[in-house]
């Protein structure tokens, strides 16, 4: 479908708060970033120039994939699936998600690109029933998953670049970020001795599991070229919050007035979109566009 560039302005910026921080962390400006008709939608992914791709129900909750640029939205839906969700978006506009066919069972997922002229191909993980493409780098790498017919024990994060095909040897996992050179790979697995829930990053070949301090479970899904990691953490209390580790420092992501918040992707200036829960129980996306404190000055965005 073409953009629709009259709802640009309705989708775009339909609340706007300045979120708190701990003193010397990141400051944010939040967008609310709702699709029209939409019950539910999450941002899943923001590109250097702030276009930004997710997914949405629309009233009778089929699942489509959008893109949101400066000349509108565009729908997008893998040709004859009733599932559809954009998860990655590479800087030359190329769309990686993930799709499903009608009659497969929910835990059946496939991989698509779509390429900025919007023709689609399939990606499929060789020897595996399903492939999720989570995130697209500049050079057209692929990162995600890949697993059978359960998403615990068969699932391996993946790295597909042209016919080279790798994978991660951890249980219940999935890649979900990396810098452009490949130095950083992020993701989730599970821990199978504790069955938590467990962010990792892969830092030049070696895997190391690490937590939000007193978190229940913590999954990364988004690294940004400078090695900024983003994700969730879920807290004592069971609500999700949204977080930013940079130089070794956690900073929690939390929409203004959200019961729940989760981050999903980052780009180069240090923009952050994902969803939250409002007061209602309905699922948003969001931008959080960074700024930075300048002594003397007013705040400045990135």
């Amino acid at each position: 479908m073409k953009p629709v560039a009259a709802l640009f302005t309705a989708f775009l910026i339909t609340s706007s708060a300045l979120g708190d921080s701990q003193p010397g962390r990141p400051r944010y400006r939040y967008q609310t970033l709702d699709v029209p008709g939409a019950v539910a939608s999450t941002a899943n992914g923001i590109a250097d120039n702030r276009d930004v791709v997710g997914v949405f129900s629309d009233s009778s909750n089929r699942q489509h994939g959008f893109r949101l640029n400066a000349d509108g939205i565009t729908v997008i839906d893998y040709p004859d699936a009733v599932v559809t969700a954009a998860r990655g978006i590479a800087p030359n506009g190329d769309i990686v998600g993930t799709y499903r066919l009608r009659g497969e069972p929910a835990v059946n997922v496939h991989g698509f690109l779509r390429s900025k002229d919007g023709v689609f191909s399939p990606i499929d993980y060789r020897g595996s029933t399903n492939t999720i493409a989570q995130r697209i780098l500049p050079d057209g790498t692929i990162l995600g998953c890949r697993h059978d017919s359960d998403m615990m024990a068969s699932m391996r994060g993946i790295v597909l670049a042209g016919a080279d095909q790798s994978e991660v040897d951890v249980e219940a996992s999935m890649h979900n970020g990396g810098t452009p050179d490949l130095s950083l790979i992020v993701g989730l697995y599970t821990d199978m001795e504790s069955m938590t829930g467990r962010a990792y990053m892969i830092v030049n070949g070696e895997f190391s599991a690490f937590d939000y301090p007193g978190a229940a479970f913590t999954a990364a899904w988004d690294a940004g070229p400078s090695g900024a990691i983003v994700g969730v953490y879920q807290g004592p209390d069971g609500t999700a919050h949204g977080f930013l580790l940079e130089d070794g420092e956690f900073t929690s992501i939390d929409f203004p007035g959200a019961l729940h918040t989760r981050a999903f992707g980052i780009n180069a200036r240090g923009d952050i979109v994902g969803s939250y829960v409002d007061a209602a129980r309905r699922t948003r996306s969001f931008v959080a566009r960074r700024f930075v404190r300048v002594p003397g000055t007013k705040e400045r965005p990135e």
